[in-house]
């Protein structure tokens, strides 16, 4: 299964994940984490989420929706294979996929316009376009028989 880290402000997160699922790979989607059930957003907590100062926030990741949220999305990426971070994006999918890259799984960066950022020389590749993606997956990420697409 495959990681897609984005955020829920990006607009081509839905396309970039149809075009994962029709290359063949199993993708993880946090607007839809399991069938019928929509991702975490901090509205569920707080529809005035933005005003919270800090304290409230803290509080905020122990609310219950915040911890069914967390729960789906790390479970998820304690079962994928491969990371995506797909830009634009915030802190969130940068943490995964700092995490992911820290369990030892390949970790590759969508770029369509970004600032430069150093660090993203710690991916297994940055990629254009989703072909080119979709490429280095199939190399990289092991089929489910213990095969690898070449």
């Amino acid at each position: 299964m495959i990681y897609l880290a984005s955020s829920w402000r990006n607009e081509r997160q839905p396309a970039v994940l149809r075009a994962l699922r029709a290359a063949g790979f199993d993708v993880y989607d946090f607007r839809h984490p399991i069938a019928g059930e929509n991702g975490f957003g901090w509205s569920e907590i707080d529809p005035e989420w933005r005003k919270w100062n800090p304290e409230q926030f803290i509080a905020a990741l122990e609310e219950p929706p915040a911890q069914r949220g967390f729960a789906f999305d790390f479970s998820a990426m304690n079962r994928c294979q491969a990371c995506v971070l797909l830009q634009p994006c915030g802190d969130s999918a940068h943490l995964e996929l700092g995490y992911m890259l820290g369990q030892g799984k390949p970790g590759f960066i969508l770029l369509e316009e970004s600032e430069p950022e150093l660090m993203y020389l710690m991916a297994t590749g940055i990629c254009t376009s989703v072909d080119e993606l979709v490429g280095r997956l199939r190399w990289e990420c092991p089929r489910p028989d213990g095969g690898v697409d070449r």
